[in-house]
């Protein structure tokens, strides 16, 4: 079956009762699936293709467990070879970069943020794959959007997000004073002030963490009124509402769990699951790791979006993750093919169900998935999209946008101000002047 609504209609009659058996979804029932998808899809794969693949190390061990079943299926149904490797966060761009400079090594890289926009010009048109899985798959959300396209052109398929919420220990707010999660900034301040005074500290990377560190710096900026570049992509960071941001996160960060000007993105969770910290932004492995390794702290645990900015808006940044096929793959039509099978439904919602929230979807069809509200601790994940902006904020996507987070230009602005290594005023020329160079 291949409507949308149709194909899942049992999955969305049972709920929560259903999802362990559609997360486990058989390897021969799968590759029956495949076998018949690709009978009928557009894309016609190369004979004998080989297609090397490059993705970023999973956080949630089940959903590669998932990735690589719908992998496996793929290669059978259509007798070609997708060599999958993977690499942290951190080494995904450098790798990246080099198969687009040097045009080899690899077909598709599944990435991060605005990978795509880095070279865009060594990116395969995928309008076709995004125009036939919105169509089926209840249309894409406009960040989903911004995520993919360039000048109308979509020059890389966003897959799914990470979503950079919050992840707190319940019994440690309300011990701060605070029934319900703070949805203020002078809130959330009082809240890091109170745990941190309890012993009970809150901790966020300011290090060179590419999803943790970016993602909430952003946030910080953006919610006082600050931006990296305006509508026309023009510097702007040195401003009066950037520099209340640098003064809001050093408030934060006096009250951390000392050390996190050196995290990465692996660092928060290793201090949470071993009881160090107890508030944090981060993608939801956090919880799905200590419903297995430690329940009682699981059941401790909950999510929530972060503040809202002084205009009343919220904004996130959220860890995008997208696909891209090089121009100068051999494969364009298996890599097309593989992209457009990975994010059908009948695997795409086993897959998302095995990732526990850690995959939220930018294409909106899937947000009617009742993981998101079988555990009410999915369900601020399940917004994800609704609330994402690029890393180039009010800015246009593009190559310099994509260099400036690559380049982490808001993050060295806040720790260069929290750790004491410059003033308000120095942060904010040495961001400028980073920037500059970018954004020509």
């Amino acid at each position: 079956m291949s409507d949308f609504t149709t194909n899942r209609r049992s999955l969305l009659k049972g709920g929560a009762t259903l999802l362990a058996a559609a997360a486990t979804m058989s390897s021969e029932e799968l590759l029956g699936y495949a076998k018949a998808w690709a009978q009928t899809a557009p894309w016609k794969p190369e004979a004998g293709a080989k297609v090397n693949l490059l993705r970023w190390k999973r956080f949630v061990e089940a959903e590669d467990v998932a990735f690589m079943k719908i992998v496996d299926a793929f290669q059978k149904a259509n007798n070609v070879t997708i060599s999958v490797s993977n690499e942290s966060y951190d080494d995904i761009q450098p790798k990246a970069s080099v198969a687009a400079n040097t045009g080899q090594g690899l077909d598709m890289v599944w990435g991060l943020y605005s990978l795509p926009f880095l070279f865009p010009s060594k990116c395969t048109d995928m309008t076709d794959v995004a125009d036939y899985l919105g169509k089926k798959c209840g249309g894409w959300a406009p960040s989903g959007e911004a995520y993919g396209k360039q000048d109308g052109k979509w020059i890389g398929i966003p897959v799914a997000a990470s979503g950079g919420l919050i992840n707190y220990r319940m019994s440690a707010v309300e011990k701060a004073g605070h029934k319900e999660f703070p949805k203020d900034l002078d809130g959330f301040a009082d809240l890091i002030k109170g745990m941190n005074k309890n012993g009970t500290p809150a901790g966020m990377a300011l290090g060179h963490a590419s999803g943790d560190a970016n993602g909430w710096l952003h946030w910080a900026l953006w919610a006082h009124g600050g931006n990296l570049i305006d509508q026309n992509n023009k510097v702007v960071i040195t401003s009066p509402e950037t520099a209340k941001a640098l003064e809001y996160v050093k408030v934060l960060y006096d009250n951390f769990l000392p050390g996190t000007a050196s995290w990465n993105d692996s660092s928060n969770n290793k201090a949470f699951a071993a009881g160090q910290l107890y508030l944090t932004t981060n993608g939801i492995s956090i919880y799905v790791t200590a419903k297995t390794e430690n329940p009682q702290m699981a059941a401790d645990i909950n999510h929530a979006h972060l503040p809202v900015g002084v205009d009343g808006k919220l904004r996130e940044l959220h860890l995008g993750f997208p696909i891209l096929v090089y121009n100068f793959t051999k494969f364009p039509q298996t890599c097309k093919a593989f992209t457009a099978f990975m994010l059908d439904p009948e695997q795409f919602n086993p897959w998302l169900e095995s990732a526990q929230g850690y995959l939220s979807p930018f294409l909106l069809g899937y947000t009617a998935n009742p993981m998101w509200t079988a555990d009410p601790k999915n369900t601020p994940y399940r917004d994800v999209a609704s609330t994402a902006t690029t890393p180039a904020g009010i800015g246009k996507m593009g190559e310099d946008a994509a260099a400036a987070i690559a380049d982490f230009v808001v993050v060295d602005m806040f720790a260069n101000y929290c750790t004491g290594r410059e003033d308000v005023k120095t942060a904010m020329a040495s961001a400028e002047r980073s920037a500059k160079r970018i954004f020509r």
